[in-house]
C-alpha cells in the first residue's frame, strides 16, 4: 500500500512538537533547579552570618556598639583656652557616655587643673557629643584616641594650651599604665581637645599629660581592641572596627 504523504506529515509535526515539550520542561526542570540553588546560597548566607559568623563577636553585627544617639558633632570652635571656673581643690569625675556602654573616669583636678578645667568646658559645651573615637592602637602602645569632632586626628576647638604634670610618678619610667587617660598632642603644649585612653600598659614617652584614670569600662575598651581596627597593612593603628561614638560626657563634682 503507498505511503499517504499527509499522514506522514503530521507524523514527523507531532514528534517535533513533542520533542519541543520535552525540552521545554527540561528548561523549565533546570530554571526550577537554578532559583532553588540561588535560594539555598541566599539562605546559607544569611544563616551563616546570623549563626555561623557568630564566633567572631557581637560587634560583627553591630550589637557591641549599637546604641548611637542622634545627632552631629558641634564643632564649636574659641580664640582661645578657657577661663579657670574648676576648683583644682574638688574631686570631679566624667561619663564617657559611649555607643559600646558607659566608661567612667576619675578627673586628677589637683595635678593637672589647665587640662581637667579644659575638659570640663568642653563637655559642658557638648563639644564631645555625637563625635567618634578616630584612631585605635593595639600593637606596640594600646589606646583608644577619642574628642575630635572631624574624626580625621586634625581637629580641634581652635585653641591650644600648655602641657601639665608630665612628672607624675605613674609615667616617668615610660610606661602609661593600663586605665590612664591622657592628652594627645602634635608637639609640646599643643593640647586642644583631642585624648587618649590606655586600656593596656603602654610605652610612651612622657610627653603626654595625664589628667586622670578609668574608674569603670575598661573591659570595654578591652572589647573594642579585640574587634580591631581597618588598617591594612597590619601595623594595628587605624580605625576601631566598632563604630565608638561618644554621646554624652556628663561631669560631676564631689
Amino acid at each position: 500500500m503507498s505511503e499517504d504523504p499527509g499522514a506522514a506529515r503530521r507524523a514527523r509535526i507531532e514528534a517535533l512538537r513533542a520533542q519541543e515539550a520535552a525540552k521545554a520542561r527540561k528548561r523549565k526542570l533546570l530554571a526550577w533547579g537554578g532559583g532553588v540553588l540561588v535560594l539555598a546560597l541566599v539562605v546559607g548566607a544569611v544563616l551563616w552570618a546570623t549563626l555561623g559568623n557568630s564566633s567572631s563577636g557581637s560587634s560583627a553585627s553591630g550589637a557591641f556598639c549599637g546604641n548611637v544617639a542622634s545627632g552631629s558633632p558641634n564643632n564649636k570652635q574659641w580664640a582661645g583656652p578657657p577661663a579657670m571656673t574648676i576648683d583644682p581643690a574638688a574631686k570631679y569625675s566624667a561619663t564617657l557616655k559611649t555607643s559600646c556602654g558607659d566608661i567612667g573616669i576619675a578627673l586628677d583636678a589637683k595635678n593637672a587643673p589647665k587640662t581637667v578645667n579644659n575638659f570640663v568646658f568642653l563637655a559642658q559645651q557638648n563639644y564631645f557629643d555625637h563625635t567618634k573615637c578616630h584612631r585605635l592602637t593595639t600593637s606596640g602602645i594600646y589606646v583608644l584616641q577619642c574628642g575630635d569632632p572631624t574624626a580625621t586626628g586634625s581637629g580641634g576647638p581652635g585653641y591650644k594650651f600648655d602641657d601639665e604634670y608630665l612628672n607624675d610618678p605613674a609615667i616617668k619610667t615610660g610606661v602609661y599604665p593600663a586605665g590612664t587617660v591622657a592628652m594627645a598632642n602634635s608637639g609640646p603644649n599643643t593640647n586642644g581637645s583631642q585624648f587618649f585612653l590606655v586600656y593596656k600598659d603602654s610605652r610612651l614617652s612622657p610627653n603626654y599629660t595625664p589628667f586622670g584614670k578609668i574608674t569603670s569600662g575598661l573591659d570595654i575598651l578591652e572589647h573594642i581592641a579585640a574587634d580591631g581596627d581597618d588598617s591594612s597593612n597590619g601595623t594595628g593603628d587605624g580605625k576601631p572596627n566598632d563604630n565608638v561614638v561618644i554621646n554624652s560626657v556628663p561631669v560631676t563634682k564631689e
